[in-house]
């Protein structure tokens, strides 16, 4: 049984975050032990036993944040159960079908023989830092489209995998 479970990621405006959290919650929930924390902060994997990585998506990339927690830490993520999520799209698509892993992502996926991968849609809401994101909301494509019943679902897999090990 897996015991402690990090939860990290990168974000800029908190969507992503909040999805950490989300996830986190139903992995205490069945009695993980669990610590969300920014990818950024993360300074070693090794004291847990399981990992989901986070990022944003931005102009068809993962956040810089969660790239380097891959890259910096892709020895002992290599070791040890990975998961990836994404989050970015500001419409229902991500809802509505399955949406693959950005070329990055994926590379990384497959190096690291990760176990799964699901993107989430994004939040954009006013107050949100940065030129393109001040121009999307501009252009009135802004709003939450994460879907709190499908993350819950995702870790819900994840908790009853980890229970398995």
């Amino acid at each position: 049984m897996t015991d402690t479970v990090l939860v990290t990621y990168g974000t800029t405006n908190g969507s992503t975050a909040g999805i950490a959290e989300a996830v986190a919650d139903v992995l205490r929930k069945d009695g993980l032990t669990v610590e969300v924390l920014p990818a950024g902060s993360v300074t070693s994997v090794s004291p847990y036993d399981a990992v989901m990585v986070g990022g944003g998506l931005y102009a068809g990339r993962w956040h810089k944040d969660a790239r380097r927690f891959v890259r910096r830490h892709s020895g002992e993520l290599a070791k040890r159960p990975v998961w990836f999520f994404s989050s970015g799209p500001l419409d229902p698509s991500a809802s509505e079908r399955d949406i693959p892993p950005v070329r990055g992502v994926r590379r990384a996926m497959d190096r690291l023989d990760v176990r799964d991968h699901v993107t989430f849609g994004g939040c954009l809401e006013e107050g949100a830092k940065g030129r393109m994101a001040k121009m999307i909301l501009r252009s009135g494509k802004g709003g939450d489209f994460r879907d709190f019943g499908a993350i819950q679902a995702w870790a819900q897999s994840i908790a009853d995998a980890l229970a398995r090990t």
